[in-house]
């Protein structure tokens, strides 16, 4: 399976960078995992909603460049549905069963993703009703994929 993790904004701090390349090495036991950094729009700290709506479009349609039209889309989205360590295995095997070998996983700028990459998203999931730092995700979403391939390989980990 071949699965990219893309997401806007460069990560910049050195633990993040660290805890990411070690859950990409253990990964690469499983799959090809490309991560795939988009730039993030220059915005001020205080926006307007149409400011913010531009933000999130400029984004998305750099997320959007980074798409092969045959990969399944899971984008992360507050608005998601909520699965169990479980159940995100079982969408992994479920993916890997039915032939869909490029997967991306896309994380969205601080104020989210564009409504373009969320209709593009063939499904979205969500963490928690908690808002965590769009960076840090990265490193959350890649320990949840790799314990979903320890869960489907039977091997220990996940407990």
């Amino acid at each position: 399976m071949n699965i990219s993790i893309i997401s806007v904004g460069k990560l910049k701090e050195k633990y993040l960078k660290q805890g990411i390349a070690e859950y990409t090495k253990r990964l690469g036991a499983y799959a090809k995992i490309e991560l795939i950094e988009v730039p993030d729009e220059k915005a001020p700290e205080q926006l307007s909603d149409t400011e913010m709506e531009h933000v999130k479009q400029k984004e998305g349609e750099r997320i959007l460049a980074k798409l092969h039209p045959d990969t399944y889309v899971i984008a992360l989205a507050i608005e998601g549905s909520m699965k169990s360590s479980e159940e995100l295995a079982d969408t992994m095997d479920r993916l890997a069963t039915y032939g869909k070998s490029k997967v991306a996983f896309v994380i969205g700028g601080s104020l989210g993703l564009s409504d373009a990459v969320l209709k593009r998203a063939d499904e979205k999931l969500s963490f928690s009703k908690m808002t965590f730092p769009h960076r840090l995700m990265r490193l959350i979403l890649l320990e949840q994929v790799y314990r979903a391939f320890r869960i489907n390989r039977g091997e220990p980990y996940h407990k």
